[in-house]
Order: structure tokens, then sequence, then C-alpha cells
């Protein structure tokens, strides 16, 4: 055995033997139990950085846990390899997507086998890959032909560097989730997925999920956003048409006295046209496309707002509404429509007010005169009903059931259910995505590819326009082709599918990716599915996490899977962080532009003084990132494996320090050298397995310590993936058999500190797995076997201690502490605590009123 430990030569070693052996490959066991473990696959972005080396050694030290546990364990890896990120990297770095994405993705691979990461590639998954999109087409036919797929003219969320459409998901705080830049509203004929008709079910079953954080399934929960109410018709003043309004309050329906109409509303423009308002009113709902339309930024807008020219009736009152279109009211939310209550809502008495609208009170809250409310402000509380008809006097809350049976009575409206969630607009206008597999006929309108025809390739080999623009529009041998149902000539459909229509049931094809006949193997699926651990970010909440778990339910209504929902447990691992660093004259510096000399940071670019910033997420913008392959040259996988792990428990943010880094290479050197200076005493010893009474004080210590790690551990591991304090337990059985002299060892105890020594190994396998395998080939094992070998198991008799430790408090303050005989009575406890000098001194001169034993842990001694 070498004196010195050299990850340059163990790890490459131990990934070749792993590669050649196939370590990780698994196939459908029924007769074992299976476990399914997966990380959310990267976008090809580049290069791995430290948040991915997190999120997959958690995810890998689970897998390898699992496995030793005698799991069935699956552990595949892909590429999310389509959609924005990739196309406007490889915009930026002036190249064609599809090489920028293969280039990556091979590179990315290459990282990711140096970091030992346990995956079986046998099922790699590429979502660029047309044997992966054909059947993403295919599902994406058989939703149309259930009504679950369709197309509509509507109002989309418009981001103009990116050159495409964004779902109501991707769309943060008004902005691009991609590139940060303002979303604006452009109509267009949009393809759409409807999530709404699964919107119930998805919001009971967050109920349903128990191993997902509380925080995720309430961003699900607020997405999705159940209200009950009133659905509530306003009939247009000398016209047909009936105007249908959402309302959680239709207790105030009597003093509703407008109507406002989201710009977007397809309505604004049939009501002001031929109207003298009919200019004035498309110059407005253009004004407000322009603008950030999210719910947080209207907040911060002036209220404003546009007559459209025509009129509706209030149904319980009678009165004329004037009908205008708005700035604050939002398609999103109900109908899109407001019936505004200026008495009741302060966003409705604010614009009553601008625009000189009437104001009438319908709640007053008792004890108070009518003429006093709403005088300076609306009126939101609790009270009893004014100018009501006949629910005069009635407690506004319980009068909206009898509010709504009179609506229902009279056919003036309903009891109704609104979400805040939206049906998914898949239609994305960039090059680099899933086609669309439909056709635009002349005579038969709107029709799917033939099955037979999938899938409908993207073609690889043409240029992108300038800005990004798709090229396929203008591609002729793409987009002409013939109507499958008439032989006619015909147009392709030219849009591409979102990048989270594939990421949504990745998993699946997962279990069976070679499989060219289905979209997977239903055994397959059977037998692996549904995935047993899911790791990932926090921020894939309300796009990856909810699609997916409607694409599941697609799935299950169409026979194709048992199941409802795709993720049993979820982990939100935290981020990785790092100060910043900043030059007055560069700006923000990469760590390996600074220098240090003293307590003070000077740019290595021109000697300005730099700035540390304060401590936030890794990012390329803000240049705090940490090159993965620089801690892989300096100090192998496995001490950045050791430090990602042992800095923070995986769902808190991990704070960068390189003197951890260098604590955790520190550690396992001292493992290796404690392995190296006991090897020619154990090599040939067997791992104790006798009685514990039989052992020296010193050796049946460490076997007691030996056990109690295990029970530590493997609790840490299986309950909490407190990687850090199992970390942590290891350390101190280390640090304990270091007390030990080789040279005090005799038979039974060289095979106490095999056994101590074996536990170690197998107990920081998962975690550093290379270092293990070397160290468990070199105590006479067959060479990687460690990765099967079955996870120690702790023995109840070793848990045992000869004396317990018995803390001393005089009226409540600690003043010492002793060890005593397990089997010490509480008279024997009484009199050693007050034997102990530190407590004589203590009660010196008081009267001891009583002495009080703990479970034989804590005596208190009352003065």
């Amino acid at each position: 055995m070498d004196n010195r430990y050299d990850p340059k030569h163990i790890e490459p070693k131990w990934q070749s033997h792993w590669e050649k052996t196939s370590q990780f490959q698994v196939t459908e066991d029924p007769s074992r139990e299976k476990y399914y473990l997966l990380e959310m696959f990267p976008y090809p972005s580049g290069k791995i950085h430290m948040g991915h080396v997190r999120n997959y050694t958690i995810g890998d030290v689970v897998a390898r846990y699992k496995t030793m546990k005698g799991f069935n364990v699956l552990h595949p890896m892909g590429w999310d390899a389509f959609g924005m990120p990739a196309e406007n990297a490889a915009i930026a770095n002036n190249t064609h997507p599809a090489a920028w994405t293969y280039d990556n993705i091979a590179y990315m691979k290459q990282q990711l086998k140096q970091l030992g990461f346990s995956y079986d590639w046998d099922r790699e998954v590429t979502t660029c890959r047309p044997e992966y999109y054909r059947w993403e087409q295919w599902l994406f036919i058989q939703m149309f032909k259930n009504g679950m797929a369709y197309r509509k003219e509507s109002y989309v969320n418009w981001c103009d560097p990116c050159q495409t459409v964004l779902a109501n998901e991707q769309v943060e705080a008004g902005a691009c989730w991609r590139c940060g830049q303002p979303v604006r509203q452009k109509k267009l004929s949009q393809w759409f997925f409807k999530i709404t008709h699964y919107a119930q079910d998805l919001l009971d079953f967050c109920e349903k999920l128990p191993g997902w954080p509380d925080k995720v399934t309430t961003m699900q929960k607020n997405w999705i956003g159940r209200s009950t109410g009133a659905e509530i018709l306003f009939a247009v003043e000398n016209s047909e048409l009936s105007i249908p309004v959402f309302t959680t309050r239709h207790d105030t329906v009597f003093g509703a006295t407008f109507m406002c109409l989201a710009p977007e509303h397809p309505m604004v423009g049939t009501l002001s046209k031929g109207t003298p308002q009919e200019g004035a009113v498309d110059e407005f709902v253009q004004r407000m496309a322009a603008q950030n339309r999210s719910s947080q930024m209207l907040e911060t807008y002036e209220k404003e707002g546009i007559f459209t020219g025509a009129w509706c009736i209030n149904p319980m009152t009678g009165w004329r509404m004037p009908v205008y279109t708005a700035n604050f009211a939002l398609m999103e939310y109900g109908t899109g429509a407001v019936m505004s209550v200026p008495a009741h809502d302060q966003r409705d008495y604010d614009f009553a007010k601008k625009y000189d609208l009437d104001i009438v009170v319908v709640i007053c809250p008792e004890g108070q005169e009518i003429t006093d409310v709403a005088q300076t402000e609306a009126y939101t509380g609790p009270g009893l009903m004014v100018n009501s008809g006949e629910f005069n006097g009635m407690d506004n809350i319980t009068v909206q059931e009898k509010i709504a049976d009179y609506l229902e009575t009279r056919n003036l409206g309903k009891r109704a259910v609104s979400f805040r969630l939206r049906d998914w607009g898949i239609s994305r206008q960039r090059f680099w995505g899933a086609p669309v597999p439909m056709i635009h006929c002349d005579d038969c309108g709107i029709v799917p590819v033939a099955e037979a025809d999938l899938p409908i390739i993207l073609p690889e080999n043409v240029a992108l326009l300038e800005g990004g623009s798709s090229p396929l529009s203008r591609l002729d041998e793409f987009v002409h082709t013939t109507c499958p149902q008439c032989g006619k000539d015909a147009l392709r459909e030219t849009d591409t599918m979102d990048t989270f229509v594939e990421s949504s049931w990745y998993f699946e094809r997962y279990c069976s990716p070679h499989c060219d006949t289905a979209i997977f193997d239903k055994s397959a699926v059977d037998y692996w599915m549904p995935v047993d651990q899911y790791i990932g970010g926090v921020e894939h909440a309300v796009l990856h996490l909810l699609y997916s778990r409607y694409f599941t339910r697609v799935l299950h209504d169409m026979n194709l899977v048992d199941f409802k929902e795709p993720f049993t447990r979820l982990l939100t691992q935290g981020m990785v962080c790092k100060e910043t660093l900043s030059c007055p004259e560069h700006g923000f510096l990469f760590p390996q532009e600074a220098r240090t000399e003293g307590d003070k940071c000077f740019c290595t670019r021109c000697g300005n003084e730099i700035t540390v910033g304060r401590v936030e997420k890794m990012s390329k913008s803000k240049k705090n990132v940490i090159d993965p392959n620089i801690l892989l040259q300096e100090y192998g996988a496995d001490t950045v494996r050791l430090f990602c792990l042992f800095a923070a428990p995986p769902e808190r943010d991990l704070e960068w320090n390189e003197q951890g880094v260098d604590g955790g290479f520190r550690f396992l050197n001292r493992i290796w050298r404690l392995a190296h200076e006991w090897m020619a005493t154990i090599k040939d010893a067997a791992p104790y397995s006798g009685t514990v009474d039989a052992l020296d004080e010193d050796f049946k210590d460490l076997f007691h310590k030996t056990h109690v790690t295990i029970q530590k551990v493997s609790g840490d591991i299986e309950d909490r993936f407190h990687f850090n304090t199992a970390i942590s337990a290891v350390m101190e059985l280390v640090n304990r058999m270091y007390a030990i002299n080789a040279g005090a060892a005799n038979v039974s105890g060289a095979e106490v500190m095999r056994a101590a020594l074996e536990s170690v190994i197998l107990l920081m396998s998962p975690i550093v797995p290379h270092f293990a395998e070397e160290l468990w080939e070199t105590l006479g094992h067959q060479p990687g076997s460690l990765s099967t070998t079955p996870w120690p198991e702790f023995r109840e008799d070793a848990l045992a201690t000869d004396t317990i430790l018995v803390v001393i408090q005089v009226n409540g303050k600690l003043r010492g502490k002793f060890q005593i005989a397990a089997d010490a009575d509480d008279a024997a406890i009484k009199e050693m605590a007050m034997a102990d000098a530190n407590v004589a001194r203590s009660i010196s001169g008081q009267t001891v009123k009583k002495i009080i034993v703990v479970k034989k842990k804590l005596v208190n001694i009352v003065v």
C-alpha cells in the first residue's frame, strides 16, 4: 500500500473499472425491490458547474447507499437539450445550436464520469435526438385527438430579445425567465395544452405528496389558485351579448357601478366598434400590450382605463354601468372582467375617484351610519347589508349563499369555481425545438401528421436567421408537404414545442430508452415508476414539476401508466454560494483574478483594491463561480464530493469555502495514513465477531464506538439525508481509532480495528467511492466489489455501555458531571452527585430541599 493518498492515480483506475464492468447497469428484476433515484437532468450549456456537482453528488450518495441496502437501483442521466437555453448560448458563441449542444454533451458527460457518479449510461437520453422527440410528437397527436391539445388566437407573453412566446409560468416579475428582459403582450395563434382540465386534481393531490417539501406544494397550490364564488351575467345594453364576471364577493353585487375589462379581453374591440371611442380604445389597448402586465408590476402602476362606449346592466339593481377597459384587469384572473364595487374595493375606489364614477355603499359596519362609510377609502370589512333590496339587514358573509340562490333561480348567474392556472401555451417561434406535428390544409383545416411519417425531423443543417429567428418558415423543403387526408398541397406547422414538454416525461423514457415500438415499454414503466426520490432546484416548482404532474395524468388517462404522481419524494437542494469580487475598473472578477495581501484583496489585472461583496448564489454574470475542473485537478473528485456534502445539509444553501475543501482533503489523507499504519497488523485479520465482554477496555470502547457510528450514519442517510452529520460521526470514529497504538493490539484487538476500518470504508463509500474502493481492495477484498457489498449493520449488544454520563445542576444551573455504572440506582447517583467538589462549594451553608434524578441522566439539587 502506498503511504500517500494519490487521487490522480486512484480515480481514473476505478472509473475505468466501473465502465468496463458495466457496474451500474441494471435491468428489471421482479424478485428485487426497486429504487428509482433521479436528479433533474441538465441543459447542455457548456460545463458542469458547482450547483450540478452538489445536486448530483447528493443523488449519487443515495443511489449507492440504496444499492448497498439491497435495492435494485435505477440511476440514469441524460440531457435536456432543446430550447432557448441551448439556442441562446449557441448564438452568443456564434455557432449552430446542434453543434453547440452535441459538443457540450460530450464534454459534460466526461466531467460527470470524472466525478464518479454511478449512472447507468446505457439509458442515456438526449431530447434533441429524433428517437426521443418522435414519441413526443406521437403524444402530441394523441392529445390533439383527445381535445387535450388545441390551437387558438389569443394574447400571449412575447419576449422580443428571445423572439418567442412564453408560458405564464415562464414570466418572472414581468420579465423573461431566460434573458431577464421585459415581456409584452402579442396576439398570435398558438398551440395550447389543456392543463386546466386537471386543475382540481392537481390541487387535491398536493395534499397527497407527503414526501414533498411544504414550500413546493404551497407554491403549486398558490399557482393553481382555486377561488370559489359566483359567475354573474351582465347584459350589454342594446345587444344580445352578456359579460360573464367571476367574483368571490357576490355579496357586493348591489354596489357594482361600472365594469372593467382587461385590455386583452376579446369583447373590448367588439364593444367599442362603431362608437366614438373606437380609436381611443384601440390606442389604449396597444399601449397596454407594450406594458409589463404581470400582477406584481400592475400593483405599482397608477390605475387607468378608458370608456369603451358601451354600457351593461347590473342584474340585481337594473342600473346602467359604463364598461371600461382598465390596466388593472387581468385576463388570467376569472373571466378577465371585473364588476367594480368602489365602496368596498380600494382599487375600484381609486379608479372611481379618478374618473368620477358612482360609489354606492352596500355593507355597513354595525353601529355606524351609512353616510360615514367609504368617505375617504373603501370599506373592506364585514357588516350588514344596505342598499341591497330584500337582503338588507343580513350579515354580508352568510348572505352570499342566498344571493347565489337568487342568481341561479333567475338564470342571472351561478355558483362557480375559478382557477388562476391557465392552459399551457407550448408554441415557440424558435428553431431549436421539437417540431409541432401538424399540417395546415386549405380543404381539411389543421390535421395531424400521419403517425407513420413520424418523426418530423428538425433539419440540423440550416443556419439561423439574424436575431435568432427560426428559419423553418422560409425553408421550402420543410414547409411544403401534402395533406395526409386529401393528398393536396399543404403547409407544415413551423412552431416548435416549449422545452418543458421534453422534460415532462423523460423520467418514463429512462425506463426503456431503446424501445422503438412505443413511447415506452409499459412493463418496464410498471416496474420502475414512480420515481422514488427526485432531486432538483426549488426554482422548478411551478414549471417543470407542475408540468410533469400534468403529463403523468395525461398518460394515466390514456391507460399508458397506472399512477398519477411521477415523484414519490422530492428533495430541493440549496444553492451553492460565494462572495462576489468587484474591481472599480474591471467590474466583477473571477476568483482567480484576485490576490490577497493581508486582509485586503487586489485585482491581478490592474492592481486596484477590490471590494468583497455579499455571499450570493454562484452565477456566471457575477463571476463568483468555481470551476470544478480546477478542483478535480488539485484535489480529486472524492474531496470535492466530500466538501459538497459536509459543508451544509442538502436543503440549505452551501457557502463556498476553500479551507473547507482543503479540510476534506486532509481528512481523507488522515484515514489513508491510519490504514497504512495498521495495514500490516490487520491485513490477515477477520473483522471481530466475538462478545463485547471479551475485549480489553480500549478495544471494547472502539467496538462500541464503531457500532454507534454505524447506527448514526445509517439514520442520518436513511431518514434525513443529513450527510454532514453522518460524515462528522465518521470523523469522531477515526479520532477514536487514532487513540490506539498499533503495537498494542492483540489478536482480538486487530480484529476490532479491522472491523472499525472496514466500517469507515463502507460508511464513506457512497460519499468517496474511488477512495473507498482502493482501500477495500487493499484490505484484500475482490476488486470493485465494494458497491455491491451490503451496508454494515450495527449490533445491539455493542451499543450498550458499562457507564453513563450524569449531569449535575444546582437550582437549574450546571455545576458538574460524572460517569457512573449503567446499573447504578438513584440512591447511588444522588450520593455521587453530593460528593462532587464543585457541588459542595455551591451548596455550602445552605439547606438542601430536594434532590431530583431525571432518567439517570440529570441530577437537580434544589436549595
